[in-house]
């Protein structure tokens, strides 16, 4: 199976061209974090859930990178007595001893650095689509709960199973939402304008804009149905970043899935759309949008989406400059996070 990865996506440009303390820092509270968010002990003994994520992600990575190992999983020596002693690691310790290799310089920096941080991206991301399943499962599970607390003490007299459930996953959410904000504050520290984001490490180039524009985006589209936006977008910086063709137009269509998304939630579609253009007159027909947010979408489309979108001819071939791409992605993020809040 094959899995994306940060070191593949970002081959260029070279970000690291040494290897510092800083970047030792950083590989290793990378390291730490995972195992903060998917221990692989727990009170000393070695956890089911733990040694399943765990070899999930070693063997994901060993594959993309063309490894059987990411370190030798037997160990074994002859005793004072001359007798042959060995056994097998486990794959956390695996993971750790390649992790927190000694860099010798027998591969590049960056290349070594990017390869490490696939790891924790890997890892966050397992652990995020483990506490998505787990948001998901939660209503049937206080369904679940609510009976079993009927049975012990009568309707409406206890809630102690509810109670339960409830805390549990508020616990789930809030130990990778507070694992997140630490891994992307150590990004910052170490200086590598880098962000992770809903199972992916991608540039960040402007911590403002990061903050502001960026990270509360990637929050709001990280529910199931906003999937398609999310993905586009991704694409739309990961061509940017790595000086790919048309990111512009994955951005525009970020924007152009989320404004079809809620034309079909409030069932304004009809069927009859030939175009962007049409579902933004959706949205403005229910008042979603102004005349003149209608006006600004369809110029952006038409002057943005749809030149890159479709063949030039013998026309010169449709293309944006540096600061111009980083405008279209920066405005689709604005609109759909406008667009969003407004349901």
């Amino acid at each position: 199976m094959l899995t994306d990865i940060f070191a593949h996506r970002y081959l260029q440009p070279v970000v690291w061209d040494y290897f510092t303390e800083e970047s030792r820092r950083l590989i290793t509270q990378g390291y730490q974090l995972l195992n903060q968010i998917c221990p692989y002990y727990i009170g000393g003994h070695e956890d089911i859930i733990g040694r399943a994520r765990w070899q999930a992600m070693h063997d994901s990575l060993a594959r993309e990178l063309g490894l059987q190992e990411l370190s030798p999983s037997a160990w074994g020596y002859f005793d004072a007595q001359k007798f042959w002693r060995s056994g097998f690691y486990p794959v956390v310790k695996m993971c750790e001893t390649w992790m927190l290799a000694t860099f010798d310089g027998t591969i590049p920096a960056d290349r070594f650095i990017k390869e490490r941080l696939s790891l924790v991206e890997i890892g966050f991301r397992f652990h995020e689509s483990w506490v998505a399943q787990l948001n998901a499962d939660l209503p049937k599970e206080i369904a679940q709960a609510k009976l079993r607390d009927q049975r012990r003490g009568g309707i409406g007299k206890l809630s102690a199973s509810v109670d339960n459930e409830k805390a549990k996953n508020a616990a789930a959410n809030l130990k990778i939402q507070t694992a997140v904000i630490e891994l992307n504050a150590r990004f910052r520290q170490a200086g590598c304008k880098l962000h992770y984001h809903n199972g992916f490490i991608q540039f960040s180039e402007d911590q403002k804009i990061g903050d502001q524009i960026e990270t509360p985006f990637w929050t709001l589209v990280a529910a199931p149905k906003w999937r398609n936006v999310d993905h586009d977008m991704k694409e739309a910086i990961d061509l940017r970043d790595t000086g790919g063709r048309d990111a512009a137009m994955y951005a525009a269509k970020s924007l152009e899935s989320t404004i079809k998304i809620i034309s079909d939630e409030k069932n304004l579609t009809n069927g009859k759309e030939k175009g962007a253009a049409n579902f933004v007159d959706n949205l403005r027909g229910a008042q979603l949008i102004e005349v003149w947010e209608t006006d600004m979408l369809k110029l952006f489309f038409s002057k943005v989406r749809n030149p890159l979108g479709h063949g030039p001819g013998s026309a010169p071939m449709p293309s944006l400059t540096e600061p111009q791409t980083d405008w279209a992605i920066e405005q689709s993020m604005i609109w759909i996070k406008s667009l969003i809040r407004r349901l």
